[in-house]
């Protein structure tokens, strides 16, 4: 890890702030360019290959940064608005769309799975009747995380990088293992159980989920960067590449990847921030109805080392704030990209954080990366209005 350090370490930063900031001198964040720029660098340092990361305050007023290459080996910079894959990022999209429909009277968080996907959730003492739409979207349902093949080994990653998996597949991976815990017993991230809500989406909206999607938040918010590849294994220029770096300390170039649903996203830092802000400042969701997002149950011991005192809400996730208060997110990290982000109560402001390097080779590293990535969000929300530290 040394030696990859080093090498990093000489790679350039670049930082720039949109518009200039000469003329919001008196009422600019604190929290400035040289606060980012030593930020990105310090997690740039812990061996990522490329970091780029966005402060968004109000439109027009946003404060970007990029450290290190976007190629191994090579002197492309990060791009400044890189597309990245979301991962479960994604999962508040899903969310959304979920308590839109219940504000519609078209489903009920307290419908049961069997209500709308009869049979699906059964074996090994499952059962989709004892199940709820809120279990569901809270982790609380008890439906044990897929098993799928990813990044154990280089060569897992490639020969089944380009698998495609249906939600029903991905389910019925799941229905092989008895549940965690009784429904609303407890608390175990689930992809599994975001794959059911797809399908419920499609079947209380009678369209595909990711149409939904697209028509109820990406249009609406105009986040015009973020879209589904499917099938196809690349994605958009610009973007970094991505890298993997293995229990053995191999680094592998894991750009090219097939995701399952919900978590294939490609997204911005720029599309990230306005969806975060969108949904906490009322754009998406009536304000009872996003009150009842927020309604949440605390993380398992395993999620507290890297969320300490995190909270699930309805696809959101509560982390508390070192200046009192508490911020909303929902990091993703797969292909790759390690992304972290985050948005005041009222969405004011927001931050995101694209790390295109899993550091893997130890449960140590990986936490030391979301450690870092962490204080970067809570220092840009925490930092009030006033004199410019780098002035």
């Amino acid at each position: 890890m040394a030696a990859v350090v080093a090498v990093l370490v000489v790679t350039g930063a670049s930082v720039a702030v949109q518009p200039p900031a000469a003329a919001h001198e008196a009422t600019a964040p604190r929290y400035g360019q040289a606060d980012l720029r030593r930020e990105v660098d310090g997690i740039r340092a812990l061996g990522i290959t490329g970091v780029q990361a966005r402060v968004t305050t109000s439109p027009g007023q946003d404060l970007v940064a990029t450290s290190g290459v976007a190629e191994a080996g090579a002197a492309r910079p990060v791009p400044r608005n890189g597309y990245f894959r979301m991962a479960s990022t994604g999962k508040p999209l899903v969310a959304t769309v979920v308590l839109q429909l219940v504000d519609e009277g078209k489903l009920a968080l307290d419908d049961t799975v069997d209500h709308w996907l009869p049979g699906l959730v059964d074996g090994n003492g499952n059962d989709g009747r004892l199940i709820t739409i809120r279990e569901l979207l809270q982790h609380t349902s008890g439906i044990h995380d897929d098993d799928l093949p990813g990044y154990a080994t280089p060569q897992e990653y490639d020969e089944r990088r380009y698998d495609a998996y249906t939600p029903q597949q991905i389910v019925a991976l799941a229905m092989k293992h008895h549940p965690d815990f009784p429904p609303g017993t407890g608390w175990s991230y689930s992809n599994a159980g975001y794959a059911l809500l797809d399908m419920i989406i499609e079947k209380a909206a009678g369209r595909p989920w990711h149409q939904e999607v697209k028509d109820r938040v990406l249009q609406p918010l105009g986040m015009d960067h973020t879209y589904l590849p499917g099938s196809t294994p690349t994605l958009r220029a610009p973007h970094a590449d991505a890298y993997q770096v293995f229990p053995s300390g191999e680094r592998v170039d894991v750009t090219k990847v097939v995701l399952p649903d919900p978590g294939d996203y490609v997204s911005t830092s720029a599309d990230v921030n306005r969806f975060f802000q969108g949904l906490l400042g009322g754009e998406l969701l009536p304000r009872a109805t996003l009150a009842e997002m927020e309604q949440t149950v605390p993380v398992n011991e395993k999620i507290q080392m890297f969320w300490p005192q995190g909270r699930y809400g309805l696809g959101l996730v509560e982390r508390p704030l070192s200046c009192g208060g508490s911020y909303w997110s929902h990091e993703g990290g797969d292909g790759g990209y390690i992304t972290l982000n985050g948005a005041t109560a009222d969405g004011s402001r927001a931050v995101t954080v694209s790390m295109s390097t899993a550091l893997d080779d130890s449960p140590a590293h990986a936490l030391q990366q979301e450690q870092a990535a962490s204080s970067l969000v809570d220092h840009a929300l925490c930092d009030a209005p006033g004199t410019r530290r780098d002035s």
